[in-house]
């Protein structure tokens, strides 16, 4: 199954993990987008949960929000094990999307074990004491679903999309392998070649997802972010049966998983089925989750990164907190460096693009990132390719300067204004399928975060000033809090050898 970026297919901006990816399956690389359309980090993180203020205020700055976020059709359940359970009526379709998220990702991973939560992820299609791998994609397949899995640095995710009538035949599936996994010395051999040959194909033969990956762990030095999701190598390489076996027992548990079910289904007729199929299963004893606080203004750093690329690219990023480590008395903070990213990258009219591409033409491709839904603190992303004849000392220099600017120069209403429309409609956008109301529950969920404090988003918005967004980058976005690294093809002009 495929390293993944579950929240996919949304062009929400504040939160590039929300952003990123095409499909619930896409893969998830450490490969920088190359447009300002994509976000350029990796995936939406898991936070200690907070407790959003209520803040009703609107700014004088700006005008308020008539943008609303639907939460109608929601209802939440936990089970006596432990399980959550998420159920959203949408009655549109005869279908119904069933996700179950485990709160364990790379990030969680022993220091020499990288990679340990995807190759379980893929063991968990090789077959349960009760159904047979073959007799799973026949049952997928003879009732019309589809069905796929995902892992991230702060979970793990499994899906079925079926029929609605047929969704109990995916919570006795799910059910089934959260505690009847086979091991097989065999299907182990074969998948853990198949990690191995993904690590090949999307890390060590893409000279930009090598770059990126050795920016990150400068970039994070002390979190287990900085280590990509898919893991090093000889990580991989070092992994046995017996590891994969310990952590499915230590983590695939009820009280460590929340179940979303979205589509045309009765409430109480689905928690009916959930304890059918779950309500037996026991709870674990879980290992103690923290997230890490990234250690910010370090001193500017800087770095070249000879790799086979035909043109140099430019990463620089800004050590940043997230909503989650702001906390509830600064969570302004994050809300400002959200809209502060968009101001810089909301499209065609955004600063970036309209200054560095268009008008003064030294860029051809901008790009910025911020997770302000994130566990753990992060990182302020910008990725640039300049323009021929133009040097990645001058494309820093400019984007630089533009940073500069904002923490200076007036802000117009225009363009605090689109930054917030572009958030929530974004937000909106995301949740228009099934499949994406289910992954913007699971996901928030899973990193701590209850996802009704959407809800309340546009008014958050609303009562962020200019002031707040020059605050917050006079703060943050300061070269003592800088690392940058120019990524240049090799000196010779010659492709480098592996």
């Amino acid at each position: 199954m495929p390293l993944s970026l579950p929240l996919a297919a949304a062009p929400l901006r504040m939160a590039c993990a929300l952003a990123v990816a095409t499909s619930l399956a896409a893969c998830q690389t450490n490969t920088m987008p190359t447009n300002s359309a994509a976000a350029i980090s990796s995936i939406a993180t898991e936070s200690s949960a907070q407790n959003i203020s209520d803040e009703n205020k609107t700014s004088k700055d700006t005008q308020p929000s008539e943008l609303t976020m639907d939460m109608s059709g929601r209802h939440e359940y936990q089970l006596e094990n432990g399980l959550k359970v998420v159920i959203k009526e949408d009655h549109r379709a005869p279908v119904a999307m069933t996700q179950i998220w485990y709160r364990v990702g790379s990030a969680d991973e022993p220091l020499d074990k990288g990679g340990i939560s995807h190759l379980l992820e893929h063991m968990m299609f090789k077959g349960t004491t009760n159904v047979s791998s073959d007799d799973y994609e026949r049952l997928i397949a003879k009732f019309g679903g589809v069905n796929n899995a995902f892992t991230s640095y702060d979970y793990t995710g499994y899906y079925e999309l079926f029929p609605a009538n047929r969704m109990p035949l995916a919570l006795e599936l799910e059910a089934d392998r959260m505690k009847n996994l086979i091991f097989d010395d065999k299907e182990f051999t074969k998948e853990h070649q198949v990690v191995m040959e993904e690590r090949r194909q999307r890390t060590d033969d893409n000279p930009l997802a090598k770059a990126y990956e050795s920016f990150r762990l400068l970039a994070l030095p002390d979190s287990p972010k900085g280590e990509s999701v898919i893991g090093p190598m000889n990580e991989l390489e070092s992994i046995k049966l017996s590891d994969l076996k310990d952590w499915y027992k230590t983590w695939y548990a009820p009280n460590n998983a929340t179940l979303v079910i979205v589509g045309d289904v009765q409430p109480q007729e689905v928690l009916t089925q959930v304890k059918r199929y779950f309500g037996d299963l026991e709870k674990s004893n879980l290992p103690k989750r923290t997230f890490v606080t990234q250690k910010g203004f370090r001193g500017y750093q800087k770095v070249d990164s000879e790799q086979a690329v035909q043109v140099p690219v430019l990463l620089m990023g800004y050590n940043v907190p997230s909503l989650a480590t702001a906390g509830t008395n600064n969570e302004k903070q994050a809300y400002a460096l959200s809209l502060a990213q968009d101001v810089l990258d909301g499209g065609l009219s955004a600063r970036l693009e309209s200054r560095l591409i268009r008008e003064q033409g030294l860029l051809t491709t901008v790009g910025t990132s911020y997770d302000l839904l994130d566990r753990g603190d992060g990182l302020f992303l910008i990725q640039a390719t300049p323009r021929e004849g133009v040097s990645l000392e001058q494309a820093q220099q400019a984007i630089t300067s533009e940073i500069e600017k904002l923490k200076t120069d007036p802000i117009a209403d225009d363009e605090i204004s689109r930054a917030k429309t572009n958030t929530v409609t974004g937000l909106i956008y995301a949740q228009d399928s099934m499949e994406g109301q289910a992954r913007m529950i699971g996901s928030l969920q899973s990193i701590g975060l209850d996802d009704r404090l959407l809800a309340k988003l546009p008014t958050k918005l609303d009562g962020i000033s200019v002031a707040d967004i020059q605050a917050a980058s006079k703060k943050y976005l300061v070269k003592d809090n800088l690392t940058v690294m120019h990524v240049v093809p090799p000196k010779d002009n010659k492709t480098l050898a592996k």
